[in-house]
């Protein structure tokens, strides 16, 4: 007699907890479970299980794969220029489209099917996911030629080059000097053309930061206007992704490609985005436009030269018809507490505990990715980076002791940092300070301390992060260079303005390259 469907063996997805188990949680929760309690709760565990049980076994929905690739292959030290690959692949889009030609790379905290992904860290490494974030399907969509992926710091936690398990990435203009990060590679790669274009990731600065560095075009656009699917957060409100470029109007081309709304797989947009042809709009020019030169962003630089290069080049934009008057927000000081608070245990407690997708928001979830993050922060958490391993303790504490207090704090301040950022863009059409308050430093040497290596790695965001947390647009462009090296020119907008920075950064661009 054949044996009943269901009654055939099925592994067991989740193992029940013993009496013991619960009555230890219990007691660390301090609940006061009596022991009927404990009996009662492990029958009903034991009834919630089936459920599990069968999640485990339906379709999960994925991203498309719509491209053919191979594996491809981690270059050797000697064909790695600035050690700014990580891994290199040939994926060819569609035969013709908006990218068709542009050689571009993918910062290796995005998801591209087939190919390694290591996120700067031991702790990925040997993963490798199964599905192509939407923006590498975009960019394929649009022709684009996928040449690899590029090097990023430590889990993306470093404003300079120097954390990621691969190596240093070095600058194209003085590889003793930090590139930037935490989109390191793909700074020095488009800065020293190997690439046209490259996705950079930004939750304190990190496109802007190796674009300001490396002397190129980079832009975070406003919170949710290019999808985050398929990319390893950080920290939900502050997640961005954006173009790295060697020119204003590649920076438009492609975010023409990569924005737009992604049919609810990301929570951090809205439904109706709409994307106009920046392209189009460039060259039509800013007279009469309003620009506010942030005092208080030129206040905070800690060399001269990077003040008077930024104070020199913005007077230039006269000449293209633009008024331009200095205008003062003691507030903008305050930004990068604020950030802080919010992003400390934000980030303990989506990237680390939440292992690396976090909670609480619909959308497209990469479990492979969460399990992967999972099981390597289990067994090799001794590979954290100095600075990652500082997050966890410092978060670790304020949970424990402060719960999520000064993380709520944070989120109420972030509206008021907000509209305090609306108010003065009311009245001007955009506000433009110095990317960084100095040039590039020196990549710290190998037996650099802890206090080295925090000091080089976070102390360039003052600028940069208080718009990771209001979600304006910003793009660094470069200003000019002193001792040989870039100096960046940051431009911010209106929430989904996007088109008048880049109007701005082009006339400035033309004025730029007309000396």
């Amino acid at each position: 007699m054949a044996e009943a469907k269901d009654q055939l063996y099925d592994a067991p997805v989740v193992s029940c907890p013993s009496v013991e188990e619960l009555t230890k949680i219990s007691e660390e929760m301090r609940l006061k479970c009596s022991a009927e309690d404990i009996e009662t709760i492990l029958g009903q565990f034991k009834s919630t299980v089936p459920a599990f049980q069968r999640v485990s076994h339906l379709q999960q929905p994925s991203l498309p794969v719509k491209y053919p690739r191979t594996p491809g292959y981690q270059p050797a030290k000697d064909d790695n220029p600035f050690n700014a690959w990580y891994w290199r692949c040939d994926i060819k889009g569609a035969d013709k489209g908006k990218l068709a030609g542009k050689k571009i790379g993918i910062k290796d905290n995005i998801a591209v099917a087939g190919v390694p992904m290591m996120n700067g860290s031991r702790i990925l490494e040997g993963y490798t996911p199964e599905y192509d974030a939407t923006v590498v399907t975009r960019i394929l969509d649009a022709g684009g030629h996928i040449l690899g992926k590029t090097n990023c710091e430590h889990l993306c936690l470093s404003g300079g080059s120097f954390t990621c398990d691969n190596g240093p990435v070095r600058n194209p203009h003085d590889e003793t000097r930090n590139t930037g990060g935490s989109s390191s590679g793909s700074g020095a790669l488009v800065a020293s053309g190997q690439l046209d274009m490259a996705l950079g990731g930004d939750q304190g600065g990190s496109i802007r930061i190796p674009a300001s560095w490396c002397g190129i075009v980079g832009l975070k656009p406003t919170h949710g206007l290019v999808p985050y699917t398929g990319a390893m957060p950080i920290e939900i409100s502050m997640d961005h992704l954006g173009p790295m470029t060697k020119t204003v109007f590649d920076c438009a081309l492609m975010l023409e490609v990569l924005a737009g709304y992604d049919d609810g797989r990301d929570p951090r947009q809205l439904p109706h985005i709409t994307v106009p042809e920046y392209t189009k709009e460039l060259e039509s020019g800013i007279s009469g436009k309003k620009i506010g030169v942030l005092k208080e962003g030129f206040d905070v630089c800690t060399e001269p030269d990077v003040v008077e290069i930024v104070r020199r080049e913005v007077n230039r934009l006269k000449k293209a018809g633009a008024e331009v008057e200095e205008v003062s927000l003691p507030t903008h000081l305050d930004g990068p507490a604020i950030w802080n608070a919010v992003i400390l245990q934000g980030a303990y407690n989506c990237m680390v505990k939440g292992n690396g997708n976090g909670f609480f928001w619909k959308g497209f979830y990469g479990v492979s990715l969460q399990e992967a993050v999972s099981r390597g922060l289990y067994t090799r958490p001794q590979d954290m980076s100095g600075i990652l391993k500082s997050f966890c303790l410092m978060a670790e504490y304020m949970d424990r002791k402060y719960e999520n207090k000064f993380y709520a704090q944070g989120q109420n301040l972030t509206m008021m940092l907000t509209r305090a950022y609306d108010s003065v863009l009311a009245k001007y059409d955009v506000l433009v300070m110095p990317t960084l308050p100095y040039k590039a430093s020196k990549i710290p040497s190998s037996d650099s301390t802890l206090k080295e290596q925090l000091e080089v790695g976070l102390t360039m965001i003052t600028n940069t992060c208080p718009f990771d947390s209001t979600g304006h647009p910003a793009l660094s462009i470069n200003a000019g260079f002193s001792e040989g090296l870039p100096v960046g020119m940051m431009i911010v907008g209106r929430h989904y303005d996007e088109t008048t920075i880049l109007k701005v950064a082009r006339a400035y661009e033309k004025i730029r390259d007309a000396k």
